[in-house]
């Protein structure tokens, strides 16, 4: 994992935006959020944009902090930070049984951390699918340095709209990032209709749990912080997010201040802090999980089927 220093952060803070631009950013992706008077129904008619800035601004400070890899992991007693994302990381590819020479796709790929660890653990070739200019030019650079460019590549897309023929990809996963989608029936369908059949798609989603309360004012707080600092437009619950895979024709299967940066950066860092104060809450209550695992089969042509359920 990449660690730049404190000078690459304040240099990098804003990605593509213009540094005399980055506090004007930050309050047009607040205002999006019910923290600050948005609503649920312009974040998703403006998610692309949303989800744009948000990347724009925060990525220099995942990377800074969180390395190259942008999700969480359980740790085992002893291990690192960076062994439990790589386990991770292994976790999924051996999911999907992954083989040298497959295609795979990584939804909403980030700078590319877990494309890079999961085509050397497994020797396929994985492209990169993200919406934000300025991960994939990162991204890119990271490849080259790792050995990876002629092997896995990035594609700018929406994931609610592929750019790719039907039937393309040998696997496809993502880590924490569909739940950046507007509309999960839809971001599942464009990977269902991606996928080869008879092929696996594998995911760690954000959720609210079965413990979510709609009707109770601390749970909707949780929520509303969760959505803020991290470029979400809605939690869907656990239910949602199995209704829609099943409605677009998977089968469930079994798993579990110095001048240097920009105005504007440290209100990025205020909000990455209240998306830390929601994490926790949520987390310490039970309402939330990061860690919601599926893993789900396209279906043969032939309609056969094998599928089992938690």
């Amino acid at each position: 994992m990449s660690k730049p220093g404190a000078l690459d952060l304040a240099n990098s803070v804003g990605g593509t935006i213009a540094k005399e631009e980055v506090n004007n950013a930050v309050e047009k992706y607040e205002k999006y959020h019910c923290y600050y008077g948005g609503d649920e129904k312009e974040r998703k008619a403006n998610y692309a944009d949303m989800v744009n800035k948000y990347f724009d601004l925060v990525t220099s400070f995942y990377e800074y902090g969180w390395g190259e890899s942008f999700h969480f992991a359980s740790r085992w007693k002893g291990e690192s930070l960076k062994e439990g994302i790589k386990r991770q990381e292994h976790f999924i590819a051996l999911q999907l049984c992954l083989k040298p020479g497959q295609k795979v796709l990584d939804v909403g790929c980030g700078i590319g951390g877990p494309l890079r660890e999961i085509a050397r653990f497994s020797m396929t070739s994985i492209t990169g699918l993200n919406n934000n200019e300025y991960q994939i030019t990162r991204g890119k650079e990271l490849n080259r340095k790792a050995g990876l460019d002629k092997t896995c590549d990035y594609v700018k897309a929406d994931f609610m709209k592929m750019p790719f023929p039907d039937n393309s990809f040998d696997a496809a996963y993502a880590l924490e990032a569909t739940c950046h989608a507007p509309d999960a029936v839809g971001c599942y369908e464009e990977i269902h209709r991606v996928l080869k059949p008879g092929q696996c798609f594998a995911a760690f989603e954000w959720c609210m749990t079965d413990s979510f309360d709609p009707n109770n004012e601390e749970h909707l707080n949780i929520k509303k912080e969760i959505e803020l600092g991290n470029g979400l437009t809605d939690v869907r619950t656990r239910a949602q997010c199995l209704e829609a895979l099943k409605q677009v024709g998977f089968e469930l299967m079994a798993l579990e201040y110095v001048g240097l940066a920009p105005k504007g950066s440290q209100r990025v860092q205020a909000f990455l802090e209240k998306a830390a104060d929601g994490l926790f809450a949520g987390g310490r209550k039970g309402i939330f999980t990061a860690n919601y695992i599926f893993l789900v089969r396209k279906p043969q042509l032939d309609g056969s089927s094998r599928s089992t359920t938690e």
